[in-house]
């Protein structure tokens, strides 16, 4: 029986290849087990819908906070101005105290009898003793007054004291809520950037689409009213050829159709929801307040039955979206980042009631 062939080890080379094999193997498992699923077209569109509806939701809160702080700020700078006229007032007590005490000093140095004694005419010792009297007692009313105007002083103060502070506070949410807007809608631009080219070539398309049909409304909404009757074959109620205010409201709404949704603005060139209804009502000389959840209270509620064109429309159970209605079951209105003021069925979204201001 021969000798068993023990068998050769093997060479650098052959290690190094099949050390690089496995490392290879590895690192195509590892990235096998661990790669992303390509999102779905539809998947991102929910979960964009969903954080642009975060983002509005931030909108209208950034939209309150900003009405406070404007009305905050017009209340301290109308305290300040309050506190400034105070010190002017005491300053102006202090310096007439100041000359009655000096005069009091002056003339009431020795005791009155022995002044009398001493006087080489009595009566008219007699008669400056009686205008010194009055003297105190005008001194003792401006003691009074002086110490009332103190009083008003140091309470404006503080008033002024607690009304910056809460500007203060007021401002620090205001940056809360604008850090949150902008997150929202940069976590749904991220998503979107995962999409491949074709369906991001499709969204462009539908947002053109979108654009396209925004911009004839407008142009058929003013080619109606010009008419004042509707054009046949169109599904967009005309906006009202008669005077009164609703006519004001919803032409005015009509006028902005096509224009893009800008958060916390109210006009000229682009408007968030609330934005638009106020502007809206403005034209019909109306002051809405700024925020949605607000505007649901400046007015009476309107069953969905009763509903008439230039009525307030609201959404969602926080009430964060608010647009204008048009007849026919349509309103106009502002709905998000990344698209225009359009006409859309109130039924689209979660209806939650109207009100006529």
């Amino acid at each position: 029986m021969g000798k068993r062939r023990k068998p050769s080890p093997p060479s650098r080379a052959r290690l190094a290849a099949l050390t690089t094999a496995m490392a290879g193997g590895a690192v195509l498992a590892s990235g096998t087990a661990h790669a992303e699923p390509t999102p779905t077209l539809a998947s991102v569109k929910e979960q964009v819908d969903q954080l642009n509806e975060e983002a509005e939701q931030s909108v209208e809160r950034y939209n309150g906070f900003q009405a406070k702080q404007q009305k905050l700020q017009g209340e301290a700078n109308r305290i300040q101005e309050k506190v400034a006229r105070g010190q002017e007032a005491m300053n102006e007590l202090r310096t007439r105290l100041g000359a009655v005490a000096a005069d009091q000093y002056r003339s009431n140095g020795m005791d009155p009898g022995i002044q009398l004694m001493l006087d080489s005419d009595p009566a008219a010792y007699l008669e400056r003793a009686s205008v010194q009297n009055q003297v105190a007692g005008s001194q003792a009313n401006l003691l009074k007054q002086a110490q009332d105007e103190q009083r008003k002083l140091d309470q404006d103060r503080a008033e002024a004291a607690a009304t910056l502070a809460e500007l203060d506070t007021v401002g620090a949410s205001l940056g809360t809520q604008k850090n949150q807007i902008q997150t929202k809608l940069a976590q749904a631009q991220a998503l979107l950037n995962k999409l491949s080219a074709a369906d991001r070539a499709r969204i462009n398309a539908q947002e053109s689409a979108d654009k396209a049909k925004a911009a004839a409304q407008q142009a058929a909404a003013a080619d109606r009213a010009s008419r004042s009757a509707e054009r046949p074959g169109t599904n967009t109620p005309a906006p009202p050829a008669a005077g009164g205010r609703a006519a004001a409201i919803v032409q005015f709404a009509y006028a902005q159709l096509g224009k893009p949704y800008g958060w916390s603005m109210t006009g000229p060139n682009s408007f968030d929801c609330s934005g638009l209804t106020g502007a809206a009502y403005r034209a019909a000389d109306i002051k809405l307040p700024r925020m949605s959840q607000d505007q649901w209270n400046a007015g009476t509620r309107i069953a969905r039955g009763d509903l008439q064109p230039g009525d307030l429309v609201f959404f969602y159970g926080d009430l964060h979206h608010v647009g204008i209605y048009i007849g026919d079951g349509k309103m106009i209105h502002a709905p998000r980042t990344g698209k225009n003021i359009e006409v859309l069925p109130i039924g689209v979204m979660p209806y939650m009631g109207a009100v006529r201001p």
